[in-house]
């Protein structure tokens, strides 16, 4: 990508050669607080963040580890909620291995359905991404209070037609190494996310060249970008309906989409509201589900991790008020 973007560029393509390697060299540190695990169910767990109040789980994403929604004591979604008068609680879906024979809606069944339907009634759920797709998905399978979705795709035929196609292409590519691994790696899904906007993925190193290498937006974007660039890899069964099912059938979105042959809906009994941005090229806002939606001026990480969390924290507060019904 630095080479092609560097063909009309070069300063740019400089500028991000020298941002990669300072990324390589900065030092490491986890500045996230231990946590109790509250519950478990095969290889998830609920992380226990405190909170008085009714439960709200935290559903991340599949694809990238849970702690971009608990970046550091700072910057924490999961935190935040502690003071929206609920129980905030963080989902980890665990090691990879534990989970190969899980499809998306089996990890929705055997792993997010146990988590919830053992914390009782009352119960909120808060979906990051796919997390949020699952989310919906789960409320149509048990009882929950209300969902709202940060990021979360559900109609993918809203993605633009030439990428649903190069994920298809990449996919295929990958099918015969994913088969003998049994997962897709982590690797395959990144190349497809840089894929989406080269130009932004190159400019944004570019510009982390000029920071303050010890000041705290730097500290951050290594932190989001090691967070971006590890996790678990996706389970072949998941990995095969995120990109079959999904991103070229659009099951969810025309309805079709079934778990234990229950149909899955967007339409639901409960009080929805989703988070979207028109500057989100992982999810664009034409993918939501049905319900209210909120829009954040702010890209697909940005929304919990960027200044624009403040609005979302905000309004997030005033969905998840146990006064409210």
């Amino acid at each position: 990508m630095v080479r092609s973007v560097g063909e009309k560029q070069p300063e740019l393509a400089r500028a991000a050669l020298e941002g990669l390697a300072t990324y390589e060299r900065a030092e490491r540190r986890d500045l996230r607080s231990r946590r109790d695990v509250l519950a478990e169910a095969g290889a998830a767990r609920l992380y226990d963040f405190g909170g008085n109040g009714p439960p709200a789980v935290l559903v991340p994403s599949l694809i990238n580890p849970p702690h971009v929604l608990d970046l550091d004591d700072e910057v924490s979604l999961a935190k935040a909620v502690t003071g929206m008068g609920r129980r905030s609680l963080l989902l980890d879906w665990g090691s990879a291995r534990e989970r190969l024979d899980l499809d998306i809606g089996g990890h929705i069944e055997r792993l997010l359905l146990p988590l919830i339907e053992g914390l009782g009634g009352r119960v909120a759920l808060v979906g990051y991404c796919l997390g949020g797709t699952m989310a919906v998905a789960a409320a149509n399978l048990t009882e929950v209070e209300r969902v709202a979705t940060i990021a979360a795709p559900w109609r993918f035929a809203g993605y633009p037609k030439g990428s649903r196609a190069s994920l298809l292409d990449l996919w295929q590519a990958a099918r015969h190494t994913a088969d003998r691994l049994n997962v897709l790696p982590m690797e395959v899904l990144q190349a497809a996310f840089w894929s989406l906007d080269p130009q932004r993925t190159v400019s944004k190193f570019a510009r982390f060249a000029q920071l303050d290498a010890d000041g705290a937006e730097a500290r951050r974007f290594v932190m989001l970008e090691d967070w971006a660039n590890e996790g678990e890899p996706l389970p072949l069964p998941a990995a095969r309906e995120l990109i079959e099912d999904f991103f070229t059938a659009d099951l969810p979105g025309k309805g079709a989409w079934e778990i234990g042959g229950r149909a899955i809906t967007d339409v639901l009994g409960v009080p929805l509201l989703h988070f979207t941005s028109a500057q989100d090229r992982i999810t664009p806002d034409a993918s939501a589900a049905h319900g209210d939606r909120e829009e954040i001026a702010a890209g697909h990480v940005g929304m919990v991790v960027g200044s624009a969390r403040r609005q979302l924290q905000g309004a997030l507060a005033a969905f998840l008020d146990p006064a409210c019904r």
